[in-house]
C-alpha cells in the first residue's frame, strides 16, 4: 500500500499554509482516505492530485478548521466535510521559520449535510463501536 502526494513548485504560491499552530507545507492522501472520498465525498474526481488540490485550494482560503476547540485530529472543510488528519514534522531548511508539517489525510468520514450523526463525533464513534461490537456478537452466535 504506498500513499501518494503532490509537488507544488510554482514560485507564485506561499512555501507554506499555516492551519492553527502548524505550518502546511505538504498533503498526502492515503489510500484509505481515497477510498472514503470515492464513498463519502465525490465519484467523479478521485484522484490523488484533485483531492490534494481541492484540500490545498480550501486551506490556502482558509476554509479548513478544527473540528473541536482544543482537538488536532478531526477537521471540518467549508462547515460541511469531516475528515481525520495527522501530522508529521518535516525538515527545516531555515532555522529561522516556522515548523514545516506534513498533513497526512488518514480518512474522510463523510459531509455532515449527509450524515446527521457527524455533527457530534463523540456519540458518533460511541455508535460505531457499539454497530461493530453488536456485529461481532451477532456474527459469532451463527457460528456457534
Amino acid at each position: 500500500m504506498r500513499d501518494r502526494t503532490i509537488e507544488r513548485s510554482n514560485g507564485c504560491e506561499p512555501f507554506f499554509v499555516s492551519l492553527g499552530n502548524k505550518s502546511i507545507t505538504d498533503i498526502v492522501i492515503t489510500n484509505h482516505a481515497q477510498i472514503r472520498w470515492n464513498d463519502r465525498v465525490e465519484h467523479e474526481k478521485t484522484g490523488f492530485e484533485d483531492i490534494c488540490a481541492f484540500l490545498w485550494n480550501r486551506l490556502k482560503a482558509g476554509q479548513i478548521k478544527s473540528y473541536y476547540k482544543n482537538g488536532e485530529d478531526a477537521y471540518l472543510v467549508d462547515d460541511d466535510l469531516v475528515l481525520i488528519a495527522e501530522f508529521t514534522e518535516m525538515e527545516n531548511l531555515s532555522e529561522t521559520g516556522p515548523k514545516l508539517h506534513r498533513m497526512v489525510i488518514v480518512t474522510f468520514l463523510g459531509r455532515m449535510s449527509e450524515t446527521i450523526e457527524l455533527r457530534d463525533l463523540k456519540s458518533y464513534y460511541s455508535w460505531l463501536r457499539h454497530s461493530r461490537r453488536m456485529t461481532l456478537i451477532k456474527n459469532s452466535r451463527k457460528r456457534r
